[in-house]
């Protein structure tokens, strides 16, 4: 009887000690460019998707957003803003890494990566954050509004897309293909439905866009929450350990 006592009380030590784990308050790095970052208060209301990511997540997670508009991972690199995420890692920590708008702009000298140095750049990420005990997961591009004029979706994006989900498979690290997601998500939608994702404004909708935009890349408040929400559905539906931190079902 002495020793199953022993034995219950061990076993209910474990339990609250892996509860105590979950609930430990944990970081998600996000890496990236415009379509994620914060936003200036004359931008707005242009939204990144990553200033609406913590809402999907249970209270012990912080969400530290490092992108920036206009940045590629040869400027993410060249500025230090990798190293900054780097310097702050603590074990268990997850950083999402999504790059592609600006690398893939030729007529952009200062952001184009080419396809070799793309992929390089996304390796280094992902060795550097596993040798913090952190990990690393990578996102595709999300897509672009483009309709053609037969109202047919299309993509914008090259071979970009492909080179992540190749960089993903081979250092066997998670993926979230944020690509796929969006395109099926802007389908369905069409060429009207979508607009209301984006930044397209009439003269006097804002008063930081009074001659109006129609910006086709970036978001709207209401058009992040649909990204976010696209990521975090990705999230739930793999088998990242990250999932067990949503605050939803």
């Amino acid at each position: 009887m002495k020793n199953l006592t022993i034995i219950y009380i061990a076993i209910i030590s474990f339990i609250l000690m892996g509860s105590q784990l979950i609930d430990k308050e944990k970081n998600i790095f996000l890496a990236g460019d415009s379509t994620i970052a914060e936003k200036l208060p004359e931008k707005r209301p242009e939204t990144g998707w990553g200033e609406k990511f913590g809402s999907f997540f249970k209270n012990n997670i912080k969400i530290k957003n490092h992108a920036k508009n206009g940045r590629s991972t040869k400027t993410f690199i060249g500025e230090g803003r990798w190293q900054a995420i780097i310097d702050s890692l603590s074990l268990g920590d997850y950083v999402l890494i999504q790059f592609g708008h600006n690398d893939e702009s030729k007529d952009k000298g200062e952001r184009y990566t080419p396809p070799k140095d793309f992929k390089n750049n996304l390796a280094k990420f992902v060795n550097e954050t596993r040798q913090k005990n952190a990990i690393p997961i990578l996102i595709t591009p999300v897509m672009r509004r483009r309709f053609d004029e037969t109202g047919k979706f299309y993509d914008v994006h090259g071979a970009y897309p492909d080179l992540v989900r190749r960089v993903a498979d081979s250092l066997k690290v998670d993926l979230l293909d944020l690509h796929r997601a969006s395109e099926q998500l802007f389908i369905d939608l069409g060429e009207e439905g979508t607009k209301e994702i984006f930044l397209i404004l009439t003269p006097g909708d804002s008063p930081n866009y009074p001659e109006g935009i129609e910006d086709n890349t970036h978001f709207s408040d209401y058009g992040a929450k649909v990204i976010a929400n696209l990521v975090a559905e990705e999230i739930k539906k793999s088998n990242i350990g990250l999932k067990k931190y949503l605050n939803f079902k």
